[in-house]
């Protein structure tokens, strides 16, 4: 368990930041922005947790609270880099991770009618912000394969942001009564 006793320690004043390992980079780094950007998609599905109950059910915030560990766990393995003999075994993402997002898309997606149209972020309160989370996941996705292009990066942790952001789409139709209340897209509708 990670206990914090103090919340700022002015090691980052300069401009840098500490990895797992303890090796000092610059914030802006690929891999802080990657980790950073996984942050970021979790606190959206936080707010999405605001309204899932009451949107999608117990079981909408059930997955969601899953997927929020999982990002931390992500975070964790995106702060340390890949070592050929570490001393302590970092935490990383794992197949099992990647393969529960994908049941839980089969299963909603089983329940869900095709798509006829492109979706339009709206309908329920959960399911925009859902839409919101997806965006930010796809980002994170594209700051995650920026670092792996430069070092070596866990290929878990890609497969599950894009998975994730194909979950937060299933998921978002589902809470919208099972795509009853989707906004679909008309193209050219204002011409």
């Amino acid at each position: 368990m990670v206990r914090l006793t103090k919340i700022y320690t002015r090691g980052g004043d300069l401009g840098e930041t500490s990895l797992g390992d303890g090796t000092r980079i610059a914030k802006h780094s690929p891999r802080p922005t990657a980790y950073g950007t996984v942050d970021e998609t979790n606190a959206v599905i936080g707010l999405a947790r605001l309204t899932a109950v009451q949107d999608g059910g117990a079981d909408t915030d059930a997955m969601l609270a899953r997927i929020q560990n999982d990002l931390f766990d992500l975070g964790a393995d995106l702060c340390t880099p890949e070592a050929d003999a570490p001393k302590y075994p970092p935490l990383r993402i794992t197949t099992a991770q990647v393969e529960r997002l994908e049941a839980e898309i089969d299963a909603m997606n089983a329940e869900l009618e095709p798509l006829n149209s492109f979706i339009l972020p709206g309908g329920t309160p959960t399911a925009a912000q859902l839409h919101l989370a997806r965006t930010v996941a796809r980002r994170a996705e594209r700051e995650i394969t920026r670092a792996a292009a430069l070092e070596p990066i866990n290929p878990e942790a890609v497969r599950y942001m894009n998975r994730l952001s194909d979950h937060l789409f299933v998921l978002s139709r589902f809470v919208n009564d099972k795509g009853g209340t989707d906004v679909l897209w008309v193209p050219g509708k204002n011409r």
